[in-house]
């Protein structure tokens, strides 16, 4: 096993996961490199204290090789989880990578071709992985013993997005059905939906729990209460994107505020007051929403673009909340290849896209203000990912 893991084919060590970065001789000359890179590669970002601040990347603090990602809009293959571990789908393999201890290993391997994952999402307490995949199978999966716990029916497509609140994961498909199991029960199936017109391809739950946000190819976002959804009646169904919804993201300083983001032929960063059913803004980025993360330690959110004609196109983009201002200039991977994926690590300081050029790209674009950067600790490093410990 072992050697399939790091050999290839012919032989030849296979770069999966792996840091990209040169070999350094000494713990000593690592540090003072990673110093010399935060001074080149951030600037300043002005807070209401002026003697304080934060550091804003022009480059990504580390890089992972991730051959064979897919590029594929209406997946969900990325998730970072409370146990620090992030788990990606890369081919027909789910592979976890520890980010405290910078290893790699795999998951869950799917040896029919068509039966591949295609969606994941940790559990709320970091122990199982949920995974959705092309055959219609929805699994869950212990991360510590990597052995399969259940399956789960009632879909009869793709799965492309699940989430979790507790004890209920939720599935969205390509048979256009909404699915709520509860994995505690021996007869699992809570409720099955089919409101959308077009393949479910994005679900997110508040941050109470208490409502569901739910988009479709039919480029519709319906709002669910939980305690209405054995039935057909939702709460509330917005009608105003052109394109595909994927990207959906709840604000974590208050629950009733949804973000979603458009596909390609829409663009469009929209915010919702979900208790008054309104639309409190609309940002036209120009470029497909891929993704959407809120920074939970100021009021930020970024969007991960895939193509476009404007300047986000294939770019990553922080956004000033409720101005809706861009903060600072778009930051892209290294080709012009689109980015599919963001997460964010579960202390909330970093960013990690995944992007159609088969890379892994962390960013610390989140976070508290810093004092001086000379209070920063070499732990404080390591758990943040600033300093590289594999070189």
């Amino acid at each position: 096993m072992e050697e399939n893991l790091k050999l290839d084919v012919e032989g030849r060590p296979f770069r999966m996961l792996v840091f990209r970065g040169s070999p350094k001789s000494s713990r000593q000359s690592t540090r003072l490199i990673d110093e010399m890179r935060r001074s080149d590669e951030e600037i300043p970002l002005q807070t209401n204290d002026s003697r304080r601040y934060r550091k804003f990347p022009l480059k990504a603090t580390r890089a992972l090789d991730a051959p064979l990602l897919s590029d594929d809009y209406y997946s969900n293959v990325m998730d970072w989880g409370r146990s620090n571990i992030l788990a990606v789908v890369l081919g027909s393999i789910l592979y976890i990578w520890n980010a405290q201890e910078q290893k790699a290993g795999v998951l869950m391997e799917v040896k029919r071709e068509r039966d591949y994952p295609t969606s994941v999402a940790w559990s709320d307490d970091g122990k199982i992985v949920a995974v959705g995949c092309n055959s219609s199978k929805l699994q869950l999966w212990d991360a510590e013993t990597s052995k399969l716990v259940r399956d789960l029916q009632g879909h009869h497509s793709r799965v492309g997005c699940v989430a979790w609140n507790g004890h209920i994961l939720t599935s969205g498909s390509k048979d256009r059905a909404i699915i709520n199991h509860d994995v505690r029960a021996r007869n699992s199936l809570v409720s099955l939906t089919r409101v959308h017109r077009g393949e479910v391809c994005g679900v997110k739950w508040s941050s109470t729990g208490n409502a569901l946000a739910s988009g479709g190819n039919d480029n519709l976002v319906y709002i669910w209460d939980i305690s209405k959804m054995s039935s057909r009646h939702y709460m509330h169904r917005f009608n105003e994107h052109h394109a595909a919804v994927k990207a959906l993201a709840w604000c974590p300083y208050n629950s009733d505020v949804l973000a979603s983001g458009g596909g390609i032929d829409d663009g469009c960063l929209k915010i919702w007051n979900t208790q008054k059913a309104t639309c409190i803004s609309t940002t036209e980025t120009g470029a497909q929403i891929c993704g959407l993360q809120w920074n939970r330690h100021h009021k930020e959110i970024l969007s991960g673009h895939g193509f476009g004609t404007g300047e986000s196109h294939c770019q990553l983009c922080l956004w000033s909340y409720p101005s809706m201002t861009r903060i600072g200039e778009p930051l892209r991977h290294a080709s012009s290849s689109r980015i599919l994926h963001l997460s964010q690590s579960p202390d909330g300081l970093t960013v990690v896209s995944a992007g159609a050029d088969e890379t892994l790209r962390f960013w610390e674009i989140f976070g508290p203000p810093q004092e001086s950067s000379a209070n920063i600790t070499d732990l404080d490093n390591l758990l943040s990912l600033k300093a590289s410990a594999v070189r």
